[in-house]
C-alpha cells in the first residue's frame, strides 16, 4: 500500500510540477503584457484600446476556427499513446495535424484579410476606424494556428517547458513590435496607432513558433538515439487517428469558439445597448474598451494559475484513464479543486479591495474601478470553470463544456441586452452578465465533473480558506489607505500584494488547511516556510 501511495503521491507532483511550469511561464507573460498594456492604453487611451479590442474578438474567432480544437485532441490523443508506448503513433498524430492545421490557418487568415472592409461596411464592427486592427491581426492567425499544433504534440508528451518557454519569448516579440509599431503610427492616427499595436501578434507567433520547432526536433533527436521509437507495437491507422481527432476536436473546438462568439456577441450588443442608454459612439467605445481592455485582463491576470493547470490536467488525466485508475483521477481532481480555490477565493476578493486605487495605477483610469470590483467576483468563478474544463477534457468528455458554454452564453445575452440599456448599470451591467457567463458554466461543469469522477468538495476546507480570504481583505483594506500616505500608488499596489500573501498564508497555517506537503512544493521558498511553521508550532514534530 505504501508503494501505491507513493507512485500516487509522485504523479501528483508531477501534476503540480506541470502546472507549476506553465503558471511560472504564464505569470511572466501576464507580467510582460500586463507592463505593456499600461504603457499602450497611456498612448492609445480608452478609445485606441476600444478600437483594438473591437478587432480582437474578430481574430480570436478566425482563431479559434482555424485550429478547430485539434490542439487539445493532439494532447489526449499524444498522451494517450506515450502511455502505451506507441511513439510512432504519437508522432503520426502530430504529422496529420499539422497539414490539417496548416491549411485551416492560411485559408482563415486570408479570410480575415479580405473580409475586414466587408465586416465594416456591413456595420458589424461599428466603428470603421477599427478596419486596421483587423488587416494587422490577420497574418497572426497562421503563424499561431501553426504554434498551437506543436504546443498540442509536446503537452501531450506532458512538456510543459517548451509551451512556458515559447510563451515567453513570443509574448516580449510580441509587446516589443506592439509598443514601436503603435508609436511610430500614432501620428498618423489613432486608428493606425491601433493597428499598428495589432501588428505585434504577428511577430511574437513567429517567434514562438521558432522556440518550438526547436523543442520539438529536440525530442525527436534524443528518441532516435534512445532507441526508444523503435518499440514493436501495434500502431493506429491514419485513418483511425483523424475520426479520433475529429470526434474529439469538435465539441472542444465548439467550446474554445465560444469565448470569442460571446466576446463578439458582446461588440455587437453592449456598445449598442450602452448607445441605447444615452451614450454616445465616442462614449460607449471608451466604456466597452474599460470592460474588455481593462477589467477582464485583471480577472485572466488572476487565474493565470488554475489556467495552467488545467492545461497540464488535459494530457494528465488522458494519460491515467487510458491505464484505468480511477482513484487517481479522484485524487487528480481533488488536488485541481483545492489548488483552484487556494488561489481564486483571495484573489478574488483582493481584487475587489483593490479595485480602484488598481484602476487609478495602472490604466491612469479610476473610472474603470467600478468595473473591476463587479468583474472581481468572476475570479473564483472562472477558475473553477477553467480547471473543471481541463478534468472533462481530459476524461474524453470533450462536448460537455461547450453544452455549458452555450447554455452560459445564452444568459448573457439576455442579462447584457437588458441591464447595459438601463441608464443607472450601463456599463456596470455588461460586467455582471460577465459574471453571470462565467458563474452558470462553472456551475454546470462541475455537476457532471462530481458524476463522472465522484469527487466531493471538501467543505470544511473551502470555510477555512474563505474565513483566510475575508480576514487578508479586511487587512488589506486598512493597509491601502496607510500605504498610500507614504509612496506612490503603484509601488503601494506591490507592497499591498506582499503584505495580503503574508497574511492570507499565515492564517491558513494557523487553521491548519495548509499542509507540510503543501509549503515543500512551493519552489524556493518552500523549506523555510516549514522552517516558520515549525518554530511558530503551527505544525508539531
Amino acid at each position: 500500500m505504501g508503494t501505491v501511495d507513493k507512485k500516487n503521491n509522485r504523479q501528483s507532483d508531477s501534476l503540480l510540477k506541470g502546472a507549476l511550469i506553465l503558471s511560472v511561464g504564464g505569470m511572466v507573460v501576464k507580467v510582460i503584457g500586463f507592463l505593456n498594456w499600461i504603457i499602450l492604453s497611456r498612448v492609445l487611451g480608452g478609445e485606441g484600446i476600444g478600437l483594438y479590442q473591437m478587432a480582437f474578438p474578430i481574430y480570436l474567432l478566425a482563431l479559434s476556427l482555424s485550429s478547430a480544437g485539434i490542439p487539445v485532441a493532439i494532447s489526449i490523443i499524444t498522451a494517450e499513446k506515450v502511455a502505451h508506448g506507441d511513439y510512432q503513433g504519437a508522432n503520426r498524430v502530430f504529422t496529420l495535424s499539422l497539414k490539417i492545421l496548416a491549411l485551416s490557418g492560411f485559408v482563415l487568415s486570408c479570410g480575415v484579410y479580405f473580409g475586414a472592409g466587408w465586416l465594416i461596411e456591413n456595420q458589424i464592427i461599428r466603428d470603421p476606424r477599427a478596419y486596421s486592427a483587423i488587416v494587422a491581426l490577420a497574418p497572426a492567425i497562421f503563424f499561431v494556428t501553426m504554434l498551437s499544433s506543436f504546443r498540442g504534440y509536446l503537452q501531450g508528451w506532458q512538456m510543459m517547458t517548451p509551451t512556458a518557454v515559447s510563451q515567453i519569448v513570443e509574448q516580449l516579440f510580441r509587446v516589443g513590435a506592439m509598443l514601436i509599431f503603435a508609436s511610430l503610427l500614432l501620428p498618423q492616427g489613432l486608428e493606425y496607432a491601433a493597428g499598428g499595436a495589432s501588428m505585434g501578434a504577428g511577430a511574437g507567433a513567429v517567434a514562438g513558433l521558432l522556440v518550438l520547432i526547436f523543442y520539438y526536433f529536440r525530442l525527436q533527436r534524443n528518441l532516435v538515439n534512445s532507441s526508444i521509437g523503435e518499440q514493436n507495437v501495434n500502431s493506429e491507422g491514419s485513418a483511425g487517428i483523424v475520426r479520433r481527432m475529429v470526434k474529439l476536436a469538435f465539441p472542444v473546438s465548439m467550446a474554445s469558439l465560444m469565448l470569442p462568439v460571446v466576446s463578439n456577441l458582446d461588440l455587437f450588443i453592449v456598445p449598442v445597448r450602452l448607445e441605447a442608454a444615452g451614450y454616445s459612439v465616442e462614449e460607449a467605445t471608451e466604456l466597452f474598451g474599460y470592460l474588455t481592455g481593462m477589467a477582464v485582463p485583471l480577472l485572466n491576470l488572476a487565474t493565470i494559475i488554475t489556467a495552467a493547470l488545467a492545461t497540464s490536467l488535459v494530457p494528465g488525466l488522458a494519460e491515467v484513464k487510458s491505464i484505468g485508475n480511477k482513484l487517481q483521477i479522484k485524487q487528480r481532481t481533488a488536488a485541481a479543486v483545492r489548488l483552484a480555490l487556494l488561489v481564486t477565493v483571495p484573489a478574488s476578493m483582493g481584487l475587489a479591495v483593490l479595485a480602484t486605487p488598481l484602476a487609478s495605477a495602472v490604466y491612469h483610469a479610476p473610472e474603470a474601478g467600478p468595473i473591476v470590483q463587479i468583474v472581481a467576483a468572476g475570479v473564483c468563478l472562472l477558475g473553477i470553470h477553467q480547471v473543471s474544463t481541463g478534468i472533462l477534457q481530459g476524461l474524453g468528455h470533450t462536448t460537455l463544456p461547450v453544452v455549458n458554454m452555450g447554455a452560459a452564453a445564452l444568459v448573457k445575452v439576455g442579462l447584457n441586452w437588458t441591464l447595459t440599456a438601463r441608464p443607472e448599470l450601463g456599463i456596470l451591467g455588461s460586467a455582471w452578465a460577465t459574471n453571470a457567463d462565467i458563474g452558470v458554466a462553472a456551475v454546470l461543469n462541475m455537476v457532471f465533473v462530481y458524476r463522472y469522477t465522484g469527487f466531493r468538495l471538501n467543505f470544511t476546507g473551502a470555510v477555512k480558506i474563505i474565513f483566510a480570504a475575508i480576514v487578508m481583505s479586511s487587512v488589506l483594506f486598512e493597509a491601502n489607505s496607510i500605504i498610500l500616505r507614504t509612496v506612490d500608488a503603484l509601488t503601494a499596489i506591490f507592497a499591498d500584494m506582499i503584505i495580503a500573501m503574508g497574511v492570507y498564508g499565515v492564517v491558513l497555517l494557523f487553521l491548519g488547511e495548509l499542509t507540510e506537503q503543501d509549503l515543500q512544493r512551493i519552489p524556493v521558498a518552500g523549506r523555510y516556510l516549514v522552517r516558520f511553521a515549525y518554530a511558530s508550532r503551527l505544525y508539531k514534530r
